[in-house]
């Protein structure tokens, strides 16, 4: 598989792929708090935003696990700020939809915040958002293992 049949030949755009209605949290809600809101939504990722919606970091139920609760940290009083992941990879929403696809092969994300030009969360593309694009069912299963199985997706030619 290379890049170039992956999405690119639509030349579809983030912005009509994303999922709009992205359940976000503020910083100083407590880890016990985010975990109940990834429960009741079903999700595993929880985008970190300011009052303004500028998106701030990502919290995911892993990392209560590994940065929180592994560490002997109090999930009622820790607040999702003290362990939310702040280096992000985002796309913009006019973005081509295959620069989302190498940011998630390069990087080895399972999912991509769309962001505006004053960094507000506008949505968020997934590997499931990925998946419902494409055509061919084999290069969709592909695409999935090789993004989810950390291995240099955009390296293989």
């Amino acid at each position: 598989m290379n890049e170039s049949s992956v999405l690119s030949k639509k030349r579809i755009k983030c912005s009509e792929i994303m999922s709009e209605k992205v359940t976000s949290a503020s910083a100083d809600a407590s880890l016990r708090a985010i975990a109940q809101m990834l429960k009741a939504g079903d999700i595993g990722i929880l985008p970190i935003v300011d009052d303004g919606g500028k998106l701030l970091g990502l919290v995911t139920d892993r990392d209560i696990v590994v940065r929180a609760v592994a560490e002997g940290s109090d999930v009622k009083t820790t607040t999702v700020g003290d362990i939310m992941t702040t280096e992000l990879y985002t796309a913009g929403p006019d973005d081509f939809a295959f620069e989302a696809v190498r940011t998630m092969g390069d990087r080895k994300v399972r999912r991509v915040p769309i962001v505006d030009d004053d960094g507000v969360l506008v949505g968020i593309v997934s590997i499931a958002d990925i998946a419902l694009e494409m055509e061919d069912e084999k290069e969709v299963a592909e695409t999935l293992e090789e993004i989810s199985s950390g291995k240099g997706f955009w390296n293989k030619r």
